[in-house]
């Protein structure tokens, strides 16, 4: 049926008043239409095989967060244990036992670099936990956004901005124990 239809839209005309036909045929109306050659390697650019040279090899994408735990982090392969601050490409222990203990001080750090940093991730454990006000007030002053989450969110945050190749640091402390399998 949808061929007999085509067939006879190309027999009417085009829009020009131009006849591709000009003999209707019951014949042509009733074949099926089949393709008489199969598409190989040679007759189309996408199955072309394509080369790509290299020039220059681009830096790597900096440090990523590969995994944590209540212990600590892992952090390109290296074991980094309690709470951490990192600075691309430089990883340290971060003075703080939890959220209570980020203050001005404690992201002293982070806001002395040069150049100065885009945005900081904050994860505060487990759970997203409420920062002092006028700590993200005085960050915001310095010029660096600050992201509060929790520590599993804040690494991946991290991984993102930094596969972006933003200028971000973290300062991460490690979620509790999981109490989910008890």
């Amino acid at each position: 049926m949808a061929v007999a239809n085509c067939t006879r839209l190309f027999l009417r005309g085009t829009a020009h008043g131009l006849r591709l036909a000009s003999v209707r045929s019951p014949l042509l109306l009733s074949l099926p239409m089949t393709r008489t050659h199969r598409l190989g390697p040679s007759d189309d650019e996408l199955y072309q095989r394509t080369t790509v040279s290299v020039m220059q090899r681009e830096e790597s994408g900096g440090v990523l967060i590969y995994g944590y735990s209540p212990r600590g982090f892992n952090i390109d392969g290296n074991s980094v244990i309690g709470p951490c601050a990192l600075l691309p490409p430089t990883i340290l222990q971060w003075n703080v036992g939890n959220y209570k203990d980020i203050t001005v001080e404690s992201l002293a750090l982070f806001y002395m670099l040069e150049p100065r940093i885009e945005v900081l991730v904050l994860g505060t454990g487990g759970r997203v936990e409420r920062i002092d006000p006028n700590v993200l007030k005085f960050m915001n002053r310095k010029g660096i956004a600050v992201e509060v989450q929790d520590t599993p969110n804040a690494c991946a945050t991290f991984n993102f901005l930094s596969s972006e190749r933003r200028i971000v640091a973290a300062g991460l402390i490690p979620p509790p124990p999981s109490r989910a399998l008890e």
